[in-house]
């Protein structure tokens, strides 16, 4: 779902008669994007969350309700500041993370996991090893962000602190958080992020050998690349 998606309808430009209906598009992608991170392994149960802005409002999943059983009326949202304006659920207790992406980048949608490698990395190594050059998606060298606990303000200053200048980062014994201009994007560097700490794991598994690094300045070409990769237009 792009935001262009929730700012028309019919081929025209939405007015505020169709912030309902904005909302509600809205809600259905996030909660798809919800149900994708279980199906794909990146969350267990109720771990994870994930939010999307749309205008002023944040909408966000709800916490401790199981995606699979999340329906159009239970959209929950809250303002910029936290209060919640839409629905009767409770929104997820890390949202002191989510807001702080909002109020400090461009980001218009976060994913927050567990995912195992991923955790499992952040146990290890204050930043993950440059094993693949897809680092250069998220910004640079990924960062770990100093444990703290989950819900609290600790934790989402550890996180900013760890996301300057990038899109996505490891959470010490915890999980991974990423954001970006749709949920998809924040879904794609959450996914590659979780791959590229199975890889390092995996390489780094091999009795008597260690896998070869980039250097920063390989990075930094990728990088460059990177900027016109992909369809124009």
């Amino acid at each position: 779902m792009t935001e262009q998606r929730w700012e028309r309808r019919g081929g025209r430009v939405a007015d505020e008669g169709d912030d309902a209906e904005r909302e509600a598009l809205a809600w259905a992608d996030l909660v798809a994007t919800a149900r994708r991170t279980v199906a794909d392994g990146l969350v267990v149960g109720t771990s994870g969350n994930v939010s999307v802005r749309v205008g002023d409002l944040v909408l966000v999943t709800p916490s401790g309700v199981p995606y699979d059983r999340l329906r159009p009326q239970d959209l929950t949202a809250v303002d910029l500041d936290g209060r919640q304006v839409r629905g009767i659920l409770v929104p997820t207790s890390e949202l002191p993370m989510h807001l702080a992406v909002y109020g400090t980048t461009d980001a218009r949608a976060v994913v927050h996991t567990h995912a195992v490698h991923a955790t499992a990395v952040s146990t290890l190594v204050p930043e993950l090893p440059l094993v693949h050059y897809m680092a250069a998606a998220l910004g640079g060298p990924v960062r770990v962000a100093p444990y703290a606990t989950y819900g609290t303000q600790e934790l989402a200053e550890n996180m900013l602190r760890a996301l300057t200048g990038r899109t996505g980062c490891l959470l010490q014994n915890h999980g991974t958080i990423a954001y970006g201009a749709t949920l998809d994007q924040a879904y794609d560097r959450t996914a590659q992020l979780e791959w590229m700490c199975r890889l390092w794991l995996t390489a780094s598994s091999v009795p008597g050998l260690a896998p070869s690094l980039l250097t920063e300045e390989q990075l930094a070409e990728v990088g460059e690349r990177l900027r016109g990769y992909g369809q124009r237009g």
